[in-house]
């Protein structure tokens, strides 16, 4: 495998992380982390000694009138991998709540890009990614899981893809 998939999600905070309100969801970081390393077609995820990216500062730009911006960064062997596990039972139940923790975002918030196999993307490439997917939508050098788009040098004929519905989250 010549490429691996990178995937940036973030969250515009409803409080402080240490904030009652965001207890359950501080709660769940542990379990979803360990969850995530375990699954297939995990290759690597953004993480402090603590284990998690809560304390990475990135996306300062974009704060909004939050209590501030967490960032996953994780890197995938393929689309069908992480969406396995996007959608999968354990995220999918915290996935339910983010009402409870998060900002509704209108404009895009996770983007996904191939990498050379080895890469380890920064938070200020995520950045640009997340950039320019809200100003051009879905393409190569940013989608979403719902359109993504073959690595370079897939076979000729490769196209985008379109998600199957069951990647749809009913949270």
């Amino acid at each position: 495998m010549t490429h691996e998939l990178a995937q940036v999600n973030i969250s515009r905070l409803l409080a402080p992380l240490d904030d009652p309100q965001l207890a359950d969801f501080v709660s769940a970081l542990a379990p979803v982390n360990a969850a995530a390393d375990a699954a297939r077609g995990f290759v690597w995820r953004l993480q402090t000694e603590d284990g998690d990216a809560t304390a990475i500062s990135a996306f300062d730009w974009d704060v909004g009138g939050s209590a501030g911006v967490i960032v996953n960064l994780s890197v995938w062997r393929d689309v069908e991998s992480l969406a396995e596990f996007v959608y999968g039972e354990l995220h999918r139940q915290v996935l339910k709540r983010r009402r409870e923790w998060f900002e509704r975002m209108g404009e895009a918030h996770t983007a996904c890009w191939w990498v050379p196999a080895g890469h380890r993307p920064s938070t200020r490439e995520a950045e640009e990614r997340i950039r320019h997917l809200r100003e051009h939508g879905p393409a190569p050098h940013a989608f979403t899981l719902r359109t993504s788009f073959p690595p370079p040098g897939a076979e000729p004929g490769s196209q985008v893809t379109r998600g199957s519905d069951d990647w749809l989250c009913p949270a």
